[in-house]
């Protein structure tokens, strides 16, 4: 149900968008830092939901389509944002750019094999390019005015996370590829082994 508590952190998640949006566009160190903190507490978010739906059994459809919504949800407006204001240094936009064409495809397929009654499950590899993309947005919101403002001015934030998203391209690009090796297959009415989708996924 909608009021169970996984739930309920999702849509928190959700709702921190706006506001996390709106602390990137103020432009001002202490800005930047409740910017930090409050995605930090975002992506504490994303893992309690899923922990607390499996201890009290509260999996339900609802939540599985919910949680991988506001992950991409947050990602992207995120990444957005940032380069918007110019915050993705190093490149990092190239980057960026992959990463969104790829959720964008993935969703089509997703699209795709629910009009066919057959799912795409999320795997291990995406769950990984989530996690470093999480992270490296962390870094990217902080910047370094951030680690001047905490005393730490030799800290490159900034391109820490914009190495850290350079390097997220890889699972994205990996789980990605997986992803169409299954669709396509579906598409085809072929089954590749499943050593091939284990791999490729």
């Amino acid at each position: 149900m909608l009021t169970d508590l996984p739930n309920v952190l999702t849509l928190l998640r959700i709702g921190s968008i706006p506001v996390l949006v709106a602390l990137v566009a103020i432009r001002l160190p202490m800005a930047d830092l409740a910017a930090s903190l409050l995605y930090i507490a975002a992506c504490v978010t994303d893992y309690l939901d899923g922990m607390l739906a499996r201890r009290r059994k509260q999996n339900s459809e609802l939540g599985r389509m919910m949680d991988p919504i506001a992950d991409k949800l947050l990602v992207g407006a995120l990444l957005l944002a940032l380069a918007g204001y110019g915050l993705l240094v190093q490149g990092s936009l190239f980057a960026a750019i992959i990463i969104m064409l790829r959720e964008i495809l993935v969703s089509g397929l997703r699209e795709y094999m629910a009009s066919q009654r057959a799912t795409l499950p999320s795997t291990r590899l995406a769950k990984w390019k989530t996690g470093i993309q999480m992270v490296a947005i962390g870094f990217l919101l902080a910047g370094d005015s951030t680690a001047r403002l905490l005393g730490m001015p030799w800290l490159p934030a900034g391109t820490i996370g914009a190495v850290l998203l350079w390097i997220s391209v890889v699972p994205t690009l990996m789980s990605g590829w997986g992803y169409l090796v299954v669709g396509f297959a579906r598409m085809t009415g072929r089954v590749p082994p499943t050593e091939t989708i284990n791999s490729a996924l």
